[in-house]
């Protein structure tokens, strides 16, 4: 499954556009984000791209949970969002 990585100064419309194109070509998508700021992008993201895939008949969905991370040798926990197909 392909990651795609958001931070807080992420464009919600560009990660949109990347979830979408990858809703289609695989069905599945993570999208993982480390702190507020990114995770309030990333949501943003998840929203737009459901209105992108709709018109086209797509129905995705969204499963949130947690991911430990490694950044510069040190774990954080991010916010992990796997949207697929329903």
């Amino acid at each position: 499954m392909e990651i795609l990585k958001v931070s807080s100064r992420s464009v919600p419309n560009s990660v949109a556009g990347a979830i979408a194109g990858v809703i289609r070509e695989s069905g599945s998508v993570e999208v993982q984000a480390v702190g507020a700021g990114a995770a309030n992008q990333a949501i943003k993201a998840v929203a737009i791209a459901r209105g992108y895939l709709a018109p086209v008949g797509i129905d995705m969905i969204c499963i949130p949970s947690f991911a430990n991370v490694a950044i510069d040798g040190e774990t954080r926990t991010a916010i992990r969002l796997i949207c697929e197909e329903r």
